[in-house]
């Protein structure tokens, strides 16, 4: 169990979520719960939008950038909050396996910071997968070129 997860008292509420989220880390778990670097490497990137009104973005790739296309990801869709779980109903993918799917997530919030884990299935297998976002703040706004 993470430090972040140990002093969570209640899951996340929608009205907590709503809002832009930056990636800070992509983790692979295995079955007793070490970590290791997931499948974007140390230093991903990536911005997870979550609109009040229930419909959902999220892009992510390596940090220094893609090298095939397969090194980004990205889904849209709708979201939800399902017993104390994020659901994610994805309408439009980058992997086609992902297109009409739905992901479910553990979400544990702490202050800013989102932890979202869930199962992948590779070749078969189970992945237990564990992604860190920090909130943007909402005073960040696009910039006006002169």
């Amino acid at each position: 169990m993470s430090a972040s997860s140990a002093r969570a008292t209640a899951p996340p509420v929608a009205d907590q979520l709503a809002g832009i989220w930056r990636l800070e880390a992509y983790d692979d778990l295995d079955e007793a719960g070490r970590v290791s670097t997931g499948p974007l490497g140390t230093r991903p990137e990536g911005l997870l939008l979550y609109q009040p009104h229930g419909f959902m973005s999220v892009s992510m790739m390596p940090g220094d950038g893609p090298t095939a296309v397969a090194d980004f990801m990205g889904y849209a869709g709708r979201w939800r909050i399902a017993g104390g779980q994020v659901v994610h109903e994805i309408t439009v993918a980058s992997h086609p396996h992902l297109v009409h799917s739905r992901q479910v997530r553990d979400a544990v919030l702490d202050g800013d910071v989102l932890t979202l884990e869930g199962t992948s299935y590779l070749h078969g297998r189970p992945v237990r997968r564990r992604l860190t976002w920090r909130r943007v703040p909402c005073s960040a706004r696009p910039r006006e070129d002169s």
